[in-house]
């Protein structure tokens, strides 16, 4: 029987590539995103199909969940991105309030809604990987922070789903070129910067991010499960 998975976030840059990764190893993929356009293109592309919806929006996870599939083997929260970057500087306590909020429901709330709207589809020995980051093991303010709750909500939904054989992890990428992260506002001085000195001397690509999920999401991985994943050529170690 296909296996079937859910990607959100799966338009563009890891998104893609994961679901893309997974398409290619046999599985039934739907991508999901807000953007149509970009969305509908992905999905013809790597031969996905694409349901349309904000993640962090509960009516429209609600809405959608007609169009997903009614069995679910693997669920990866791609969702989310930093929103410091999108939004004007703060200027007074609201926007802080505001910046910090944005970013809590742009990667801890999609993926918390979604796993929460589909845990009845997920089927017995089921994947569930979130996309992490560095970042929230060494900070980045509001954007690390959420990345840092992404963790503990991983941890505890392991516990509550693992008698089922389900596995939730994290997979936590590092500086990751070929992606809209960065809007392309990344100078090369500051590309070097983020990344740091990773082992292997270079940025990750959404290619390196797409191997990891699909080895967390595969049926081998059975007994890996609550941890976080770095992708990052080692420059997690912070030397």
């Amino acid at each position: 029987m296909t296996r079937t998975a859910v990607v959100t976030g799966g338009g563009t840059g890891i998104g893609k590539a994961v679901a893309a990764r997974l398409v290619e190893q046999g599985l039934d993929v739907v991508i999901t995103g807000r953007r149509e356009d970009v969305l509908k293109a992905a999905a013809e592309e790597i031969g996905a199909r694409a349901v349309v919806f904000d993640a962090a929006d509960p009516d429209a996870v609600q809405a959608a969940l007609s169009d997903l599939p009614a069995q679910v083997d693997v669920l990866v929260n791609n969702a989310g991105g930093n929103m410091t970057r999108r939004l004007p500087a703060p200027e007074n306590l609201a926007d802080v309030r505001n910046l910090w909020l944005a970013n809590y429901e742009s990667n801890v709330i999609s993926a918390v809604l979604v796993t929460t709207a589909l845990e009845p589809r997920l089927a017995d020995n089921a994947r569930v990987v979130t996309i992490g980051s560095i970042a929230g093991r060494r900070g980045s303010g509001a954007y690390g922070a959420a990345k840092a709750a992404v963790e503990a909500w991983t941890a505890d939904l392991a516990f509550a789903v693992g008698a089922r054989g389900i596995t939730v992890n994290v997979v936590s990428p590092g500086v990751t070129q070929d992606t809209e992260f960065f809007g392309g506002t990344l100078s090369e001085e500051r590309r070097k910067k983020l990344v740091g000195n990773p082992a292997n001397g270079r940025a990750g690509t959404p290619a390196d991010i797409a191997a990891a999920v699909a080895f967390v999401a595969s049926p081998e991985a059975g007994h890996i499960t609550a941890q976080v994943i770095g992708v990052n050529g080692g420059a997690g170690l912070g030397r």
